[in-house]
């Protein structure tokens, strides 16, 4: 299945062998770039797909299981971070991106990609974090209250939907106008997302990015940290401090932007990554 936007974004279903697979994708050649999400969707890349494409790369923005327009669901155990990890390997192995491969992690996918780094299930060649998790900087208490299986279980889908748009609103920050917010919402109006959205906040769990410093300590793959100042969930203190003890580690900060800076400025981020995967 293929779907082709207005801006040469394209919407394609692969197959893996956990089953189907949806991805945003741009352009034609040139070296390839893994594209994770966390609390979101793959929607969250879409601004800069594009730009990406243009600059002479391949962006792959893939739904992990069960989230986005991926199929599948995931449960407590499946929506961890090794195994979130081990679903994005099979994802890349399924695409042909043998060989180094530059990856970057918004939110909890950016600890997924800190994952893939130190634990090699992908050789990573470059890797970048978009106002991801890092040490102990999550889960959020929105996220962290679905840790309870009781609030689960006595979770409306009104009061879920609820407490999604007002996340999202302040995630988005001043790109929060109505149609955006209903887009970033709009897999959750299925009741499998929710249940796998649910599982993902279930899972979280400080202690897979904490478990990931030494082996970050010790890595010298080039590392590049873009992100909104004015992130109310992950504060740029965190990625001060990741650049501050993380060899080989860069800083791009976003004036006036939230926690998804792709949408704020889509091109001061595009351009950072841009120059950090075509370097």
């Amino acid at each position: 299945m293929s779907e082709t936007t207005e801006t040469g974004v394209r919407r394609v279903e692969a197959r893996t062998g956990s089953g189907a697979v949806s991805y945003l994708t741009a352009g034609q050649e040139g070296p390839a770039v893994l594209l994770l999400h966390g609390t979101y969707w793959s929607r969250a890349w879409l601004p800069v797909l594009g730009r990406l494409a243009e600059a002479g790369l391949r962006p792959f923005a893939v739904d992990f299981p069960g989230l986005g327009r991926s199929g599948g669901e995931l449960t407590p155990e499946t929506a961890a971070v090794p195994a979130l990890a081990e679903r994005a390997a099979e994802f890349a192995s399924a695409l042909g991106l043998s060989g180094p491969v530059a990856v970057a992690g918004h939110d909890i996918g950016g600890a997924v990609a800190q994952h893939l780094l130190v634990h090699g299930r992908v050789e990573v060649s470059r890797l970048a974090l978009v106002n991801s998790v890092t040490y102990d900087s999550w889960p959020v208490p929105g996220v962290a209250r679905f840790r309870d299986p009781e609030v689960v279980a006595a979770t409306t889908a009104d009061e879920f939907l609820a407490a999604r748009r007002k996340a999202v609103t302040a995630a988005l920050a001043g790109a929060a106008a109505e149609r955006l917010i209903a887009d970033y919402l709009d897999p959750l109006t299925d009741p499998r997302v929710r249940r796998s959205w649910m599982a993902l906040a279930g899972a979280a769990d400080q202690r897979y990015t904490l478990d990931l410093v030494p082996g970050l300590r010790g890595s010298a793959v080039p590392k590049l940290l873009v992100w909104g100042e004015d992130d109310g969930f992950q504060k740029v203190e965190y990625a001060e401090r990741f650049v501050s003890e993380i060899p080989e580690s860069t800083l791009v900060r976003v004036p006036g932007a939230g926690h998804i800076p792709m949408e704020n400025d889509p091109g001061r981020v595009a351009r950072a990554l841009a120059d950090f995967f075509v370097e």
